[in-house]
């Protein structure tokens, strides 16, 4: 990098202070500009409270959220930018200097605008570097330093070869171009998968594959054209990929079969959002698809990530995957003493009051066996919403068949042992008897 250039900046900054910061009219704008703010600052409290306040009262509720939250967070920059908006025309009118008010109202303007800008990131932190970012540029526009500090940049540069040179001013305008670039592949293709959702025509899995495979394209077109802007020839980059795939293949072998899975659980349709199924010990619905993981939410509220490639070579059980018809199963006990037709009639009765309980197919209850302290029963019925719950409804099932059984007399035993003592030959005999009284 050419000293010479650095040296010029130098000399710059220097004139540039001792004419306008090391004077004497400036020095009193800086006391003056200090007096606003602290009266800005105090207005600001005030207003920041009165804006809590409606939003506590509901009165800002119909804004939307993020507008309203910046507006309490400007609420300082505004009231500052009034201040010292008037303090301008009060200057220009007293026939005053007036440039460091000038360059503080400048700022001002352009950060309000700035951060009024960025309200489409919902990202917070990437909005605060991408407006802080912006808002330097901008200062260094205002205060006359932009063009010295770009030659400066691209001053500072290496040369790789003889046709390929890179500067600092190439490395933060690919930066520049790669952020906007990736933050408007996520908001394209976020915007397109919200569009997708409502897209009657389209399966849930479908929406999530077009979804996912939008998403990709989106963000390698924002990649290459980061790159592009760097002077790198796109082309050479193909055996340097090759190499770098075959080292992927092998070090993220399981993140790249999980990624092959999802798609092909896509494709095939085997498994989808709302889906009920059961793999290994857990059993829930699933809550979302992505590239790598299924979401299984179970009834406890725990979810469970669940790799692609377990459901792929795993057995899955999918209650929900042509149908939502689940069976259930519910055995019961009766009394030797007590009536199976009666009891079998009463089942029935109890599961037909259930809400869940399907009429068709028609719930029935069938005698199993003669067990050793019961006449053993089984009640079968079908319920349409498994993603309901299971435990709830048998829960509901039991306590109607709990409360006919009461009320009709119909007894629901339990294990009973008798124990016969059988006398033993050459027994000795005990003869209890009762103390003496004295």
């Amino acid at each position: 990098m050419d000293l010479s250039i650095v040296t010029q900046l130098a000399e710059t900054v220097r004139v540039w202070l001792f004419d306008h910061v090391f004077v004497l009219a400036t020095l009193v704008q800086a006391g003056v500009g200090l007096a606003i703010f602290l009266l800005a600052y105090f207005l600001a409290r005030h207003m920041r409270a009165w804006v809590d306040a409606r939003l506590g009262e509901g009165v800002l509720e119909t804004w939307p959220s993020r507008f309203t939250a910046s507006l309490r967070q400007l609420t300082l920059p505004l009231v500052w930018l009034g201040l010292q908006g008037l303090a301008v025309l009060i200057s220009i009118e007293a026939g005053v200097g007036h440039g460091l008010t000038d360059i503080v109202l400048k700022l001002l303007v352009a950060w309000v605008v700035i951060r009024l800008g960025v309200l489409m990131i919902a990202q917070k932190a990437l909005a605060n570097v991408l407006a802080f970012f912006v808002w330097g540029i901008v200062a260094l526009d205002v205060l006359g330093f932009l063009q010295p500090t770009i030659v400066l940049l691209d001053a500072a540069a290496i040369n790789i070869g003889q046709d390929v040179r890179i500067s600092l001013l190439m490395i933060v305008e690919a930066m520049i171009t790669l952020a906007v670039l990736l933050w408007l592949a996520a908001f394209v293709s976020n915007l397109l998968a919200r569009r997708l959702q409502r897209a009657e025509g389209l399966t849930p899995a479908i929406r999530v594959l077009i979804g996912k495979l939008l998403k990709i394209l989106f963000f390698t077109i924002a990649i290459l054209a980061g790159l592009n802007t760097l002077g790198i020839d796109l082309t050479a980059l193909t055996v340097f990929g090759g190499a770098v795939g075959v080292g992927l293949g092998f070090g993220l072998q399981k993140v790249v079969s999980n990624f092959v899975s999802g798609l092909i659980l896509l494709l095939d349709k085997s498994v989808k959002p709302g889906d009920v199924i059961a793999i290994g010990n857990t059993y829930g619905w699933i809550n979302s698809l992505s590239g790598r993981y299924v979401s299984v939410l179970t009834r406890d509220g725990i979810e469970h990530l669940i790799p692609n490639e377990e459901l792929i070579t795993q057995r899955v059980e999918n209650w929900s995957h042509s149908h939502n018809l689940v069976r259930q199963r519910i055995s019961i006990g009766i009394s030797y003493r007590s009536d199976p037709h009666k009891a079998i009639e009463l089942c029935l009765k109890a599961v037909r009051e259930t809400e869940r309980v399907l009429d068709d197919p028609a719930p029935v209850c069938l005698l199993t066996g003669f067990g050793d302290s019961s006449v053993d029963l089984e009640l079968r019925f079908w319920i349409g919403d498994p993603t309901q719950g299971i435990g709830n409804v048998k829960s509901e099932v039991l306590l109607h068949v709990w409360d006919e059984f009461k009320e009709h007399g119909i007894e629901i035993p339990f294990p009973q042992r008798d124990l016969h003592l059988k006398p033993v030959e050459g027994a000795i005999p005990v003869e209890i008897r009762e103390p003496k009284k004295s």
